[in-house]
């Protein structure tokens, strides 16, 4: 029976996923801001011995965070953070199938000249793909995907973004989805696990297109943390940057093994990542623990060395939001209202920016408690609190879904 390491508490849909998942594997665990996903639960963490699985790196490969601490102090924008918000939103893309019209958007990055392009199976769809990556690099999306601004407890600034690899990581996504069931490049096929084994052509071809959308991912995501951090006349310090919808080949008791994170930070003794609460709550820099002693390590172990990647989501969006037409008449309506959401941010003292009740503080767990969840294998560097808060607008839908 494969072992299954449980952090937090979930519904039985979200232990129902991880079970299904943990049969297919060698080993399995679930952090503590778990939910229900596609196939595998948001949260999950899986090793196999040389296979990989299209649905659990899921279909916004390379999603991940990045945060830029700046050589600023909060005091030197203080004065000017609604301009700085502003600036903000106006200069980068938010929203679906945009492209990114920055005078210099990052269209000539070498990643787009890398082989792994030749392993999408046609040339039209190569050319097709590669344009849209080529036109959406630097852009954000819509969504849980975002732009902020934060001051630590010294208040140094920091900058911190999410988002993916856009509709590059969607069409691979899709695509392998496909092959892998027989059917052509392009065509719709169901949302099942089908394990890949990497040293078999599609399976090569995957890891191939998997890791270049990774390397697209954090592009994008570096490309936008410095323009940002360009808007605010600062310098970078220091960057924490990790995927945490990806796939790795990593050690684990000995054995080399296929580890796929779909929604949850690496966190090996001294690794630093960036997590975010909502909208409305702090976020931190935290590293994986470095204990003294033996159950501390074992428990990392029986993790895989992950962690949390965010606060997790405990209301779905249609229940947050509700439901409308095309053209805005309501179905159904949301648990969240506008004023809620605002309410709240404003308590905290957040300038936002776009952003829809579907991604309201109300629908996530706090960030301290499923740290806390996590026991002591990470440690909490730095607490960021929100200055700056942007995202699309309400009524955008994100395809690329995770």
């Amino acid at each position: 029976m494969t072992h299954t390491q449980i952090f937090g508490s979930h519904e039985s849909n979200t232990l129902d996923q991880l079970r299904d998942v943990a049969s297919r594997a060698e080993r399995a665990a679930l952090m503590a801001d778990g939910h229900l996903g596609y196939v595998m639960p948001i949260g999950g963490v899986a090793a196999y011995r040389d296979k990989v699985s299209v649905v659990g790196v899921g279909f916004d490969i390379a999603c991940g965070n990045a945060a830029i601490r700046t050589d600023l102090q909060l005091p030197q924008i203080q004065a000017r953070l609604r301009e700085l918000a502003d600036e903000i939103q106006a200069s980068l893309s938010f929203g679906v199938g945009l492209r990114n019209r920055a005078d210099d958007a990052p269209t000539d990055d070498p990643l787009f000249e890398d082989p792994a392009w030749d392993a999408v199976p046609d040339r039209h769809e190569r050319d097709r793909l590669r344009a849209k990556a080529r036109e959406q690099l630097g852009t954000v999306g819509s969504g849980n995907h975002y732009v902020d601004l934060f001051a630590d407890e010294e208040d140094h600034v920091w900058v911190g973004v999410h988002f993916g690899s856009r509709g590059f990581g969607y069409g691979v996504a899709h695509g392998f989805l496909a092959l892998s069931q027989n059917k052509q490049w392009g065509e719709r096929a169901p949302e099942r696990e089908v394990l890949l084994d990497v040293h078999a052509p599609i399976g090569d071809a995957y890891w191939q297109l998997m890791n270049l959308a990774g390397r697209y991912a954090y592009a994008g995501r570096e490309w936008v943390a410095r323009k940002v951090v360009s808007i605010l006349g600062g310098r970078e310090v220091e960057l924490v940057h990790n995927h945490h919808n990806f796939a790795w080949i990593e050690e684990h008791s000995g054995e080399k093994l296929y580890v796929i994170r779909k929604g949850a930070t690496p966190a090996f003794p001294g690794q630093k990542g960036f997590v975010g609460g909502s909208m409305g709550d702090n976020a931190v820099i935290l590293q994986g623990a470095t204990p003294a002693d033996a159950a501390t390590r074992e428990l990392q172990a029986r993790a895989l060395y992950s962690t949390v990647h965010g606060a997790g989501r405990v209301m779905s969006r249609t229940a947050a939001a509700g439901k409308r037409t095309r053209k805005g008449k309501v179905l159904k309506p949301g648990a969240i209202s506008r004023e809620m959401m605002h309410e709240w941010v404003q308590r905290k003292g957040v300038l936002l920016r776009g952003g829809g009740t579907d991604e309201s503080p109300h629908v996530y767990r706090r960030l301290p408690d499923v740290l806390e969840a996590q026991g002591a294998t990470v440690e909490v560097l730095h607490t960021l609190r929100p200055l700056i808060v942007v995202m699309a607008g309400a009524d955008e839908f994100d395809p690329y879904k995770d």
